[in-house]
């Protein structure tokens, strides 16, 4: 992680606004998640994309045609063995079904290399924030004492020098 770990989880913001003419205290919180960019490695045994994942089924179309398409197998299935997943094509051309077809496969194995980093990182950032309920909190800001409480470390001191930069010393 990054210096910014001390930071992970609920801060609860306590201010009186100027417009307040009681003198009621308004409470936000927010939650803070720190990722560090985990991914998915590409060289996931399901994800791979050497020559031998992929199979090769050619067959003749479907559809109009006569006589040319009944006779040749002009088109192509491709399958990517880990996954299962499949792309077929079914044009005059067997080597622009065949790069058609694998172009679309390998934009399907991209998309499930990105949606799965995504999940890591979604839950890497679920379990720092926990619930974001009041008690749930790390740190409290309370303006109108000008005072800042790590509920950590149990250490607190001036909010106007923790806005200045100064929350390192907490961390100590």
């Amino acid at each position: 992680m990054s210096g910014f770990s001390n930071e992970i989880g609920g801060h609860r913001i306590q201010r009186v606004p100027p417009n307040e003419k009681r003198g009621r205290v308004h409470t936000s919180t927010v939650t803070v998640a720190v990722t560090t960019g985990a991914q998915v490695s590409s060289e996931s045994p399901m994800l791979r994309r050497s020559e031998g994942d992929f199979r090769v089924e050619w067959f003749s179309g479907s559809g109009a045609g006569g006589q040319h398409r009944n006779r040749h197998l002009n088109c192509a299935r491709l399958i990517h063995i880990p996954t299962g997943l499949k792309q077929e094509r079914q044009g005059r051309s067997r080597e622009a079904n065949y790069r058609d077809a694998m172009a679309a496969l390998i934009a399907m194995l991209d998309e499930r290399l990105r949606s799965g980093s995504k999940a890591v990182e979604d839950d890497a950032r679920r379990q720092q924030i926990g619930s974001g309920m009041r008690g749930d909190k790390r740190r409290t800001y309370r303006f109108q004492d000008d005072i800042v409480t790590d509920h950590v470390t149990g250490k607190s001191m001036q909010a106007s020098k923790a806005l200045k930069g100064g929350l390192s010393l907490m961390w100590l």
